[in-house]
């Protein structure tokens, strides 16, 4: 089985030796371990500290797109390079890498389908005791909407197996986190908990600001993906609500306008109506979400079937012709470089399958030359096939891009 190790990074170049020197290489179970680095706009020496310790894949954005987007590159290049397990940790070495082969042991054994470290957040020192409640009471309201039973659900140290990333789509812009347990409880994939023990804290959270704004975004995110997977629990429950709600105003209207005080107590009257008005609505809305998670099943099966023939096991190595489609000026090179060199002339009869993206990203399928190692994504050309060629537009901002390795 082929292991990628992905590290999502924003100016870690001083915790990252930390990361890659205590990443296993062999692990039972496991024929091949590869590393990837994510730079989510370093402005620091990232990217060089990891290419001198060895790594060879990189997904590079050309400003910071945030965690969640991280995530969702990552995998999209190490699906589309072989990977049938993917481990999440960061960059700042927070988390005890040299666990990986305890982590990914449930997968590998066909145990589970995602392995979720339980970090123990009760005994974390440097968490505060407010932090330490919060986390248990986050971890409690995922585990309510995705109908798990897990100790630690914000913990990003992770090991996905292939058919669980197939089936997982990160939509949201915060944390990939609390999204995948809930979609992957919904979607009846089996979690399992590996209890682990952090390493010390080497700076602040660059993920939220506060305390506050970190409570906020989670909210969204947890109540977003409820609604898509249990629309009928909420609006149910608010159509009960009102529905019998209304009774109280309406009954004590009815007891009043008997007593012949009913002109006096006019505001019963609108508050039922209100009432009764707010069940229709939820019921209505009811019936709107049922055929909306009809449809959004459908699409999610197709998208599934889609990454089945997008990520094959030989969609990452295209004989002849290296084509790779741009998004907003991404380019991908061999042996983790990028530019012109990495693309090779097509004959007239030969095309290249392309995929796109819309947004500023960078693109992530960074693929190599016949014979070559799988490469970087970068931000510094954009390809395009025309009258049989493979051809690369350096159109990037400022028009920067990289010179393969091997070329002065």
């Amino acid at each position: 089985m082929k292991l990628f190790v992905q590290i999502p990074c924003l100016n870690e170049a001083e915790t990252l030796p930390l990361v890659l020197a205590t990443i296993p290489r062999e692990m039972p179970g496991i024929d091949e371990v590869e590393i990837l680095v994510i730079d989510d706009g370093s402005t620091d020496a990232t990217v060089e500290v990891a290419r001198r310790l060895g790594v060879r894949h990189f997904v590079r954005h050309a400003r910071t797109m945030g965690l969640a987007r991280s995530f969702r590159d990552g995998v999209d290049y190490a699906l589309r390079h072989g990977a049938d397990i993917v481990v999440n940790t960061d960059g700042d070495n927070q988390y005890p890498q040299e666990r990986i082969g305890d982590l990914v042991a449930p997968v590998v054994g066909g145990e589970a389908d995602i392995a979720i470290a339980d970090r123990q957040t009760g005994t974390i020192e440097h968490f505060s005791p407010l932090k330490k409640v919060l986390q248990k009471v986050g971890s409690e309201v995922v585990n309510f909407a995705a109908e798990t039973d897990l100790p630690d659900a914000a913990s990003g140290f992770r090991a996905y197996s292939r058919a669980s990333l197939m089936r997982l789509n990160v939509v949201t812009q915060f944390s990939y986190c609390m999204e995948t347990i809930i979609q992957a409880g919904n979607k009846r994939l089996r979690i399992a908990s590996v209890p682990v023990t952090t390493n010390p804290k080497t700076r602040e959270s660059r993920l939220f600001s506060s305390m506050g704004q970190h409570i906020r975004k989670s909210g969204q995110a947890i109540t977003r993906s409820y609604l898509m997977y249990k629309p009928h629990t909420v609006f149910v429950t608010l159509g009960v609500i009102f529905g019998l709600g209304y009774l109280i105003p309406f009954g004590r209207y009815l007891v009043l306008l008997m007593l012949g005080q009913a002109g006096q107590h006019i505001q019963s009257l609108i508050l039922g109506s209100s009432m009764l008005v707010g069940a229709l609505l939820s019921f209505a809305l009811l019936v709107i979400a049922d055929l909306l998670k009809t449809n959004r099943t459908l699409m999610e099966e197709t998208l599934e079937r889609l990454k089945e023939v997008q990520y094959g096991r030989d969609s990452h190595a295209v004989p002849k012709v290296v084509a790779l489609a741009a998004v907003s000026g991404a380019t991908a090179g061999a042996d983790g470089e990028a530019g012109a060199s990495a693309w090779h002339d097509a004959t007239s009869d030969t095309t290249a399958p392309a995929d796109t993206h819309d947004g500023p990203a960078t693109d992530h399928r960074g693929t190599a030359e016949p014979g070559g190692e799988p490469g970087e994504t970068g931000t510094s050309a954009r390809p395009a096939l025309r009258a049989g060629r493979s051809e690369v537009h350096r159109d990037a901002p400022g028009g920067r891009a990289e010179e393969p390795a091997g070329r002065s």
